[in-house]
């Protein structure tokens, strides 16, 4: 292909997406099951002319990456924090922690009944059929009503964030004794003083710099940070989640020695264009991250009953296990809660950095994409039905 070609095809796609999202507004359809689908109908003419092209599943994971922590950093800046949302934030944790495990577990057995695997086997590779993905969570619930909106941004960037930890403790770990749960402790408390130092660092920083390119300095400076902790095995995803609460809650901080050298005049004005910044990139990378992914997805693997009969078990599990825990423990509203379960991104990423070693047979990429495929759907149909009880009512 030639540059213009080239040009052409990602101007295209930019272009595309835009659509993608106007039509995502009006059906409540996530806009990345079009990209999914745009991206598997490239293949079929890619393969049916036979153009020539590259190895994408190596740019995959670091193009997910990006895109995880922009949309992340671009919910957690539409969070505003108040004492009444301490209750929320405690509902939301514990909802996004209690289903992670128990979805995990459950899966884990199901897993371990139809492979015969270990269970410690069976415990990776059902973690990243069991987190929420706020990549697609988010973007989809901005229609719905305002406490029904923070509750679904909380959970699934919990969900997240536990949902890496899981997977890192997982892995590094053959036995789940005492020592390795005191080395996640520590962990732990490494993240939190690392992203206590980050943020202040962060917003020091904003106030400081003249230079007519500040944003995209300060995006690098905090994707810096969060190879920097992942390349030690922490869960850096928190340091995003945090920057993102800390900058748009740092004016309601009242310590004097904070707000006269931490707070500026233009903060605010800075915060909304820091907030644009970051959703028109992270649109840019969803765009090109679930274009690839569908474009790398082998469709002949859905002719496989195996697979399709793995998929309809785990859907069952999951949604049982939602709807059981927001209606006895949440006691939460369950329209349309309930069906806001996607996966996405997250479980994309965390598959691709399975070890070989790790994985099972029977668990593939086209299993994955059924269940962000099922997921996505059932939410849209969700999202769809409550919208027309509020028209109604």
């Amino acid at each position: 292909m030639t540059t213009y070609s080239i040009l052409i095809l990602l101007s295209g796609l930019v272009i595309f997406s835009y659509l993608f999202d106007m039509i995502a507004k009006h059906t409540k359809v996530p806009s990345v099951l079009l990209l999914l689908f745009l991206g598997i109908g490239l293949k079929q003419i890619v393969t049916y002319f036979n153009f020539e092209t590259f190895d994408f599943l190596k740019i995959l994971p670091t193009l997910g990456t990006m895109g995880l922590i922009l949309i992340v950093f671009e919910g957690a800046l539409d969070l505003k924090y108040d004492k009444d949302k301490n209750k929320l934030i405690k509902k939301t944790f514990f909802s996004a922690f209690v289903i992670l495990l128990v979805t995990t577990g459950a899966i884990t057995l199901l897993l371990h009944e139809l492979t015969a695997y270990s269970y410690h086997l069976c415990f990776i590779n059902a973690i990243p059929f069991s987190i929420i993905s706020s990549a697609i969570a988010i973007p989809s619930v901005k229609g719905i009503k305002k406490e029904q909106r923070e509750f679904v941004i909380y959970e699934s960037s919990f969900s997240d964030v536990a949902g890496i930890i899981l997977f890192n403790f997982a892995i590094s770990n053959d036995s789940y004794n005492f020592s390795a749960f005191t080395n996640l402790g520590i962990e732990l408390i490494l993240i939190i003083l690392f992203a206590t130092i980050s943020c202040l660092l962060l917003l020091y920083l904003i106030g400081r710099i003249n230079h007519n390119i500040k944003f995209f300095l300060i995006i690098s400076i905090l994707v810096l940070v969060y190879a920097i902790g992942q390349s030690f095995h922490l869960s850096a995803l928190i340091i995003v989640l945090a920057f993102g609460l800390f900058l748009n809650n740092a004016d309601e901080i009242r310590i004097p020695f904070f707000r006269k050298y931490f707070i500026y005049p233009n903060l605010s004005k800075d915060l909304v264009q820091l907030h644009q910044l970051s959703a028109e990139s992270a649109f840019i990378i969803r765009t090109f991250f679930f274009v690839i992914f569908g474009f790398t997805i082998m469709i002949d693997q859905f002719k496989d009953i195996t697979l399709i009969q793995y998929g309809l078990i785990i859907l069952s599990i999951t949604y049982l296990i939602r709807l059981l825990y927001l209606k006895f423990i949440a006691k939460s509203t369950l329209n349309p809660l309930v069906y806001i379960t996607p996966r996405g991104l997250i479980s994309i990423l965390l598959f691709y950095n399975l070890p070989k070693d790790l994985r099972i047979n029977g668990v593939e990429t086209g299993l994955l994409f059924l269940i962000i495929l099922s997921t996505s759907l059932i939410m849209s149909f969700g999202l769809l039905g409550a919208k027309k009880e509020e028209v109604n009512a």
